[in-house]
């Protein structure tokens, strides 16, 4: 069998009455959904359960599935440690998408378990699935598999998700997969985490894509936009949508709350079928690489220089000469040079040098394009899958000059440098979400590991962006 049905679910764990203690009444719309969708659970019986949560554990590169023979946790954590679970991992689909990961060379599997108890992502809705097994008189005789997601892209978790259905598809599990996230948590000033706009626009955005089955928009969410809304569950719904690839869908929104600050959303989808014109991942990459190609034809020579050296590195392993027929500026001037490389508006590397350390600009580029794109420690290496979607830009700096305080500084025209010691820090000018000198400043100082109470020389430095 393929998947039976998925459940967009928030987990609030207020909600829980032994918790909540009287503050879920403010959440009452959303336990009545929520208790509707765990009775349509109830009612399909499934074999097994996925959780997708963002509360387990959670790799940059890596999609972990929880190992062993089951787990155990309770609300202990939430003051409520006599509500408890102990639940059985379904190990031979767990062995099944394991092998289909690796034969794909896909990043997914149960290595790196850090914390093996159960998590609220995951908890909150066993909590409200087995008070609906109890209220239909059903056996609980279901077992569960607990994925967490990562800080791969959006069409990455898509493709966990087709693994998730092959899975269920090869071992004939009757499956039901919970995508366990809240919505945004910057809907209210009076919220934990205070309001901005993109708050209530992702919620508007997101419950009118989920709620109509559209699940290709969910790729227009860009990486900025998503963390600007301070979402929570964005990942958990991709992989639900790549569970249901090349499949009609009949989906429904049963809730949208955000009394707290916080969205909590609930829908059920429901396949109807196979729709070809439903390949929602082979119809955004093909969008993507067109648009790539219009990049590059776009591209000056500094950058397709960096694309060159990458995609050299990266397919054949070899480290390019500098090229002959560039301009002069290239090979006769020495500067530092950074290489930034984002992916579906994500950053996906960025690495550079403060000043010339070989003969020519070309040179700098070319070393840095390989340090960006295989040696950002943030980020894993770039896979050769990726090198079509890829967005390049090559920042070649002027010379740093001494500044007395940040008075001399400018946000978009100049870059900054911090030093302490032997410590020393470097933020480029003119970058998205760093709107203030104060912001620029203390960004540089995270990045050195200096101290805000520590004295600091400044300089600033101007840049010639290549894009």
């Amino acid at each position: 069998m393929s998947i039976a049905a998925a459940f967009m679910v928030p987990h609030p764990p207020m909600i829980v009455p032994e918790i909540g203690r009287g503050s879920e009444k403010q959440v009452a719309e959303t336990a009545a959904a929520y208790g509707q969708a765990a009775d349509e659970i109830a009612r399909l019986d499934p074999e097994t359960i996925i959780i997708t949560s963002p509360h387990s554990v959670m790799y940059a590169d890596y999609f972990h599935i929880s190992p062993g023979r089951g787990a155990k946790g309770s609300f202990a954590g939430f003051g409520a440690p006599q509500v408890s679970f102990d639940v059985d991992y379904d190990r031979r689909m767990v062995d099944v998408l394991c092998r289909l990961a690796e034969e794909r060379a896909f990043p997914a599997g149960t290595l790196g378990e850090r914390d093996s108890a159960l998590d609220h992502g995951t908890m909150v809705p066993l909590w409200f699935i087995e008070r609906a097994y109890d209220r239909l008189g059903k056996e609980k005789d279901y077992r569960l598999i607990r994925t967490g997601l990562s800080g791969l892209s959006l069409p990455d978790h898509y493709r966990f998700g087709q693994l998730i259905r092959e899975a269920a598809e090869e071992t004939g599990r009757r499956t039901v997969l919970v995508a366990s996230g809240d919505l945004s948590h910057k809907l209210q000033d009076y919220g934990p985490y205070g309001f901005a706009q993109e708050g209530p626009e992702y919620d508007r955005r997101i419950m009118d894509v989920c709620g109509r089955g559209a699940f290709g928009e969910l790729f227009a969410f860009s990486e900025e936009f998503c963390e600007r809304a301070a979402e929570c569950g964005h990942r958990s719904f991709v992989v639900m949508a790549g569970a249901f690839d090349g499949l009609a869908v009949e989906a429904k929104a049963l809730a949208h709350q955000d009394v707290t600050g916080v969205g909590y959303g609930v829908c059920t989808v429901y396949p109807a079928g196979p729709d070809e014109s439903r390949r929602f991942l082979d119809e955004y990459l093909k969008k993507a690489e067109e648009e790539a190609r219009a990049r590059r034809g776009g591209e000056d020579p500094w950058v397709q220089l960096a694309r060159q050296s990458l995609e050299s590195y990266i397919l054949r392993r070899e480290r390019m000469e500098v090229p002959g027929g560039l301009p002069e500026e290239m090979v006769n001037r020495k500067a530092g040079a950074f290489v930034s490389i984002h992916e579906n508006g994500a950053l996906r590397g960025c690495i550079g040098t403060i000043g010339p350390t070989t003969p020519c600009v070309a040179q700098e580029i070319i070393n840095n394009a390989i340090s960006a794109s295989t040696a950002d420690p943030r980020f894993p290496a770039i896979r050769p899958e990726e090198l079509p979607m890829l967005e390049i830009n090559v920042d070649v700096l002027g010379e740093p000059e001494d500044i007395t305080d940040e008075s001399e500084l400018d946000v978009k025209r100049y870059g900054v440098i911090v030093s302490h010691g032997g410590r020393r820090g470097l933020l480029l000018p003119d970058l998205e979400g760093v709107d203030t000198v104060r912001q620029q400043v203390d960004i540089a100082r995270q990045k050195a590991g200096i101290g805000p109470l520590e004295k600091v020389k400044l300089q600033r430095f101007e840049v010639i962006r290549h894009r």
